[in-house]
């Protein structure tokens, strides 16, 4: 899939597969595009083939099957393979192989070696200004802190101005403030320098803060790849649908062009194509709570997080539903509740093909 832009594609990747030793295919049928300006999230759990994904863009795995594009040059194919120092591919790693004899000043100059001397301190200046690390620069990485060590990681890759940035798992070192003040900083420079990225994460929610195109995958292949939004409200699988959040899924049957089902009825989708009996997906933002004794729910769990509440229905058939509620509305549990369903999209699956 390509995204829908008039900006110059900078990667492309078409039917990409990767084999290890063994011959089963490590990933495989990969396709998707990046544009000058885009950040892609590959997001899948471990062992899905993301990391794999992003090594054979940087070079360090080569293909199978199928090409990828930078800038429309082939740069991975059966037929040849450009070595990652020539690709103008920059990387950030998750420990962020900063060279510790080195100063920050030095780290970030590194890959600048074909430069003059005055443009090699420029390009170290305006770095390390951008990223806020000036008055660091003569500091070694053992006395920087995590995100300024990340700061200076990026700072080096992008000081050569690289076609592409690529960055795996690159907060998974953090703590939970640092990652979140960190993901802003990223996304800040990276739009500040119309950098193209591909982020590898297991974090929807990282995805979802950082990424104009998200790309799930699941053991070895692209389930689906799309913006974040779209992901969330229509996902292609129970598998994106669960993987992107919170999400349940009771029966429902379609009669009279509509979808009828325990919770009320739903609005059929003109693109679903499978059989009448079918699986409804749920959003807990798209349940709606009141307490009544005569309900047909009853609260079973209630997890507080902050701004909201999420609570665990169980209903009279034995399904289990959630509900995102303001942390302001309390509902003890073992309380009979009646639920009102108001949802923005209708997501269907086929319950003859269910695998729950």
């Amino acid at each position: 899939m390509t995204p829908p832009d008039d900006k110059p594609i900078v990667l492309d990747l078409k039917d990409v597969a990767c084999s290890y030793e063994a011959g089963s295919p490590a990933v495989e049928g990969i396709s998707l595009s990046a544009r000058k300006g885009d950040v892609i999230c590959l997001l899948g759990p471990s062992g899905c083939g993301k990391t794999t994904t992003l090594r054979a863009i940087a070079g360090f795995e080569p293909v199978s099957s199928g090409e990828i594009r930078l800038n429309g040059t082939i740069i991975s194919a059966t037929n040849r393979h450009v070595p990652p120092e020539r690709r103008r591919v920059g990387m950030v790693f998750q420990d962020y192989a900063l060279f510790p004899h080195l100063t920050v000043r030095d780290n970030v100059g590194f890959g600048l070696t074909h430069a003059t001397t005055n443009n090699r301190r420029g390009r170290i200046d305006e770095m390390l200004s951008l990223t806020g690390l000036s008055e660091l620069a003569r500091r070694y990485p053992h006395s920087l802190s995590g995100g300024q060590q990340q700061r200076a990681a990026l700072a080096r890759a992008l000081a050569p101005q690289p076609m592409l940035l690529l960055l795996d798992e690159p907060f998974s070192n953090l703590d939970p403030d640092t990652t979140q003040r960190m993901r802003l900083e990223l996304l800040h420079l990276l739009k500040t320098t119309q950098t193209t990225a591909v982020l590898v994460t297991h974090d929807h929610e990282e995805a979802f803060a950082m990424a104009d195109y998200v790309a799930v995958l699941n053991n070895g292949k692209l389930e689906q790849f799309s913006t974040p939004e779209t992901m969330y409200h229509l996902p292609v699988s129970p598998f994106v649908a669960e993987f992107v959040g919170q999400a349940d899924f009771i029966p429902g049957t379609i009669r009279d062009s509509v979808v009828v089902t325990q919770l009320g009825t739903f609005e059929l989708p003109q693109v679903y194509r499978g059989g009448p009996e079918v699986v409804v997906m749920i959003r807990p933002d798209d349940v709606h709570i009141r307490e009544n004794g005569d309900g047909d729910g009853t609260v079973e769990s209630r997890q507080f997080r902050g701004s909201e509440i999420i609570y665990g229905i169980r209903l009279g058939s034995g399904d289990f539903v959630h509900s995102s509620e303001v942390s302001t509305r309390f509902f003890p549990l073992d309380a009979k509740v009646e639920l009102e369903v108001i949802a923005t999209h209708t997501v269907l699956f086929d319950r003859k093909a269910w695998k729950p």
